[in-house]
């Protein structure tokens, strides 16, 4: 690669407040790819971002350079309109082994390419893998092969999708430079527009439990990430979603794949199916099946009261390798060794639940991972038997934890108190989708 730009007048140009044009985004990101750069030369550049800001064009070229730093996989020989369902993120959130079989069965390619848990949220992959032999390792090859034959498959990120942003992010991460919305909107839609989609579904969370805390932040967010989509022709419609208390009962690998069996047997929570279906029936609508959100969210209600979604989720946990016996017979499924009750002392209402302070704990117990070399334990996390606004009388269970490690039970109980918060009157019940985002601008959501 020539020497067009002299790497040290870019970053001084960034550092000194000064857009970069699109050419000189890509000339960095492809050199920095291309090991022509050095990673110290490259973190003062994302911190010169971080500072200074970047407007939509700068955002929209740093996609673009991530996108097209490796593979975009062509599903054009593949009937249909394709869409795909991108979270940011929260304690709880299994909707994506819900929707994704939903939206297959009514005849809308999904093709998935997820992530693994860090921290306080779980991944996608990792709950999949929480399936015995259940595999999302595969070439591309096999994940045209999985989409064509099901319309649907469930992969990790290969070593071909967007490895600049794999490479960028590991540096972000350690030059405290993660927190950036053009970065963060950057490294999303890179990964999502390489799949090969037509459209995309965004859920957006904000609150104790999500990366953005507020709604504000959160909007923004929403805002660049569909304008980004938008730009790159591709329908995109975001919501905002309230994180305020984790989502559903279950928090853990296992005990999350076992309440998504639930809910496409249409025996899921209440905040489980509504935000499903909505997502779902918004994919639907997106992929051409439905005429209307709403014409979308009766058939995603359709297909999962006459079995049709469960099936397919069968059939492409048989077709990844994994044991539908399990999927059939949750029950059979081995348990942690050890479990304990969280018990309320007083009497009242749930005021709060700290879904941070939760999501923590299951990952003390085993559920989760502080650095990426952790090995989970699929059996371990937190099943919640109240939520925020249920009564509740002294002595009765607030939630059980699951875990064999045995050592963590003392410290993540007094952890769990600290997360929860009774009070003696009812609190005001909190909206689950706050606003929908899409290229039409963002407003307060209503169905």
């Amino acid at each position: 690669m020539s020497s067009k730009y002299n790497i040290v007048s870019l970053i001084r140009k960034k550092r000194d407040g000064e857009s970069l044009t699109s050419d000189e985004i890509h000339y960095l990101i492809k050199a920095y790819t291309n090991h022509e750069i050095e990673d110290y030369q490259i973190s003062a550049f994302l911190m010169a971002g971080f500072l200074n800001g970047m407007n939509m064009e700068e955002a929209t070229a740093l996609t673009d350079s991530m996108l097209h730093s490796g593979i975009v996989v062509d599903l054009s020989g593949i009937p249909g309109k394709k869409v795909d369902k991108h979270s940011t993120g929260g304690v709880g959130d299994k909707l994506s082994l819900i929707l994704a079989p939903v939206v297959a069965s009514v005849g809308v390619p999904v093709p998935m390419i997820s992530g693994r848990g860090l921290g306080h949220t779980g991944g996608t992959l990792d709950k999949l893998e929480s399936i015995p032999g259940f595999y999302t390792d595969m070439n591309l090859d096999r994940y045209i092969e999985i989409i064509s034959k099901h319309n649907l498959v469930l992969a990790g990120q290969t070593k071909e999708i967007a490895p600049a942003d794999k490479k960028l992010y590991a540096l972000r991460d350690v030059t405290a430079t993660v927190e950036f919305i053009p970065y963060i909107a950057g490294s999303i839609m890179s990964k999502k527009l390489a799949e090969g989609i037509d459209a995309l579904v965004l859920d957006v969370k904000y609150g104790s439990g999500a990366f953005m805390k507020t709604v504000e932040d959160a909007t923004e967010l929403a805002e660049e990430l569909v304008e980004i989509g938008e730009r790159f022709g591709k329908k995109t419609i975001a919501y905002l979603t309230n994180m305020n208390q984790p989502l559903g009962f279950n928090i853990g690998n296992w005990l999350e794949v076992e309440e998504c069996v639930n809910a496409l047997r249409g025996e899921g929570p209440d905040d489980i199916m509504k935000l499903s279906n909505l997502l779902s029936g918004t994919m639907i609508y997106l992929g051409g099946k439905a005429g209307s959100v709403e014409e979308g969210i009766k058939k995603s209600e359709e297909t999962i009261s006459n079995g049709k979604a469960f099936q397919k989720w069968i059939d492409i946990v048989e077709e990844q390798g994994g044991d539908s016996s399990v999927i059939k017979n949750p029950g059979q499924y081995p348990k942690a060794r050890y479990e304990f009750e969280l018990k309320s002392e007083e009497e009242g209402f749930i005021k709060s639940m700290n879904s941070y302070e939760i999501g923590m704990g299951s990952l003390e117990l085993g559920a989760g991972r502080k650095s990426i070399e952790d090995i989970i334990d699929p059996t371990a996390g937190i099943s919640l038997k109240k939520k925020v606004g249920d009564k509740i009388l002294k002595g009765e269970t607030i939630l059980t934890g699951y875990t064999n490690k045995p050592a963590t039970i003392e410290t993540v109980t007094k952890q769990l108190y600290g997360a929860v918060k009774i009070s003696v009157e009812q609190p005001e019940p909190e909206l689950l989708v706050t606003h929908v985002c899409d290229s039409e601008g963002t407003r307060a959501f209503e169905l």
